[in-house]
């Protein structure tokens, strides 16, 4: 049976350690002996915790079962400088991007960097992704009754991401179809900064990183992640570590959607004086990746059993997943993990009364075990427990078998000569280009639009350049 828990929204994930604090005091109080993490970078309590304590936490909301559906934004904020990541985008960039929100949003929010791995891009109702330039970002919607997301046609300004979730967030009653008419319904409602998309957003294949133990920053610093199989983490060894990071002048702790969390920043001086600390505490820091990788439905204890389960035979076989993650979901739910695979429980029939049938289990992957592609695909269905722990590794098999074509696939042409190139067109200013097949939506320009049939009135987008100021460039297609 499947626990009730209120969820603490904690924006974007981040907190600093004077918050935390609050919360596990506040969770004392309640009398918890420990806390859990949510998959959308959330904090977890028994649903028998009146809320009414849980509100006294000033910036935060409590979101129960019978209270207004609300959302945590679920930010990459985790994985800045510790994680490779796009150029521009530093940790104070996601700071400044949260802070707009002031109000709890009702449409799940994703701000992330493409170029990690940790936190999922397209996961959210509004799926924020760091474009190539700087303070921009692609859109991706998937409002909650559509059954694919679909790409804005314009790439939003940094400081106008709150703006366009709340705008959104207000046509929402009148149920739009298209992210064509959002984008006309957009431009009715609000004034924002937009620039013309002139490449897709193309995601890098990244393998899923290992983010637990002591390990060094670029900057001489040093970063932890701390993870507990249990997901209940003592709140005593929570206060004490929240006072060692103000004593280190830590400004941040930071909860990963794998229920985890990681602490950026320990100063060199105080590396032993952490490691002495966990320790002490008989904190383990170094969990096999069998055990990071899985994305297991909170107050189901079926899953975690099954996740014990099949880990332990993985463990057996000596099983590599390096790269890998799984999820583990119940029937009929719509698959939105950040996994390669995903083991779905069977529903048990009900009209069979008095006869012990075991659970079945059905089992996907996603496209080139990419789960960024959102497209997975059943590799066996009516499958008994048992039979899991060969199919999954099998499973493993292939992708690493597929991993050695994938990059045979993506070597560059010996011949340059036989490069396809499609012609834009440059503004001589600021660099905005303009791509013929694309258009530009911002001044109602469609698709297919070439440049010699513009209007003479026509102007740069982001600095109002004239069209004269624009150069015809080549580019060679990807």
């Amino acid at each position: 049976m499947k626990k009730k828990l209120s969820r603490l929204t904690v924006k974007g994930g981040v907190l600093s350690p004077r918050e935390l604090k609050n919360i596990v005091e506040t969770a004392e109080e309640a009398g918890l002996d420990s806390i859990s993490f949510g998959s959308r970078q959330d904090i977890l309590f028994p649903e028998t915790v009146r809320p009414g304590i849980l509100k006294t936490l000033r910036g935060m909301e409590v979101v129960t079962s019978v209270s207004d559906k609300k959302e945590n934004i679920v930010s990459s904020y985790v994985s800045a400088d510790i994680f490779p990541g796009t150029s521009w985008l530093t940790g104070d960039r996601y700071l400044y991007i949260l802070e707009q929100f002031k109000q709890t949003p009702t449409l799940k929010v994703n701000i992330t960097d493409p170029k990690q791995r940790l936190v999922p891009l397209f996961t959210g109702h509004l799926n924020f992704i760091a474009s190539a330039h700087e303070d921009y970002w692609y859109l991706h919607i998937r409002l909650p009754h559509w059954e694919k997301k679909a790409e804005y046609p314009a790439l939003i300004y940094g400081w106008d991401i709150e703006k366009v979730a709340s705008a959104i967030e207000d046509i929402l009653p009148e149920e739009p179809e298209s992210v064509t008419t959002i984008f006309y319904l957009l431009n009715d409602r609000i004034d924002t900064n937009n620039r013309t998309v002139d490449t897709p957003l193309q995601v890098p294949f990244h393998p899923f990183p290992y983010y637990e133990g002591m390990n060094k920053l670029g900057s001489g610093k040093y970063w932890l992640g701390l993870y507990w199989r249990n997901n209940h983490y003592d709140i005593r060894f929570l206060k004490t570590m929240c006072d060692l990071c103000m004593e280190c002048k830590i400004g941040k702790i930071c909860i990963t959607p794998w229920k985890s969390f990681i602490v950026k920043g320990i100063p060199v001086e105080f590396k032993l004086t952490w490691e002495k600390f966990l320790g002490v505490n008989g904190i383990n820091v170094r969990h096999s990746m069998l055990e990071l990788n899985w994305h297991v439905p909170v107050g189901e204890d079926w899953a975690r059993e099954l996740k014990k389960y099949l880990v332990g035979e993985f463990d057996k076989n000596d099983i590599s997943t390096y790269g890998l993650t799984f999820g583990i979901t119940g029937y009929g739910k719509k698959v939105y993990y950040f996994t390669s695979v995903v083991i779905e429980k069977n529903a048990f029939p009900v009209d069979i009364e008095g006869i012990d049938i075991p659970d079945t289990y059905n089992l996907l992957y996603a496209r080139d075990f990419d789960p960024n592609t959102l497209e997975y695909l059943i590799y066996a269905q009516d499958i008994d427990r048992r039979e899991l722990p060969d199919l999954l590794m099998e499973l493993s098999r292939m992708y690493f078998k597929e991993l050695g074509n994938e990059k045979e696939v993506i070597k560059p042409k010996a011949q340059k000569k036989e490069e396809e190139t499609y012609t834009v067109y440059q503004c001589t200013d600021c660099l905005t280009i303009y791509n013929p097949e694309y258009g530009d939506v911002t001044q109602d320009i469609p698709s297919g639009t070439a440049f010699e049939e513009l209007p003479e009135s026509y102007c740069c987008p982001l600095c109002e350049a004239p069209k004269s100021n624009y150069n015809k460039q080549e580019l060679v297609k990807r």
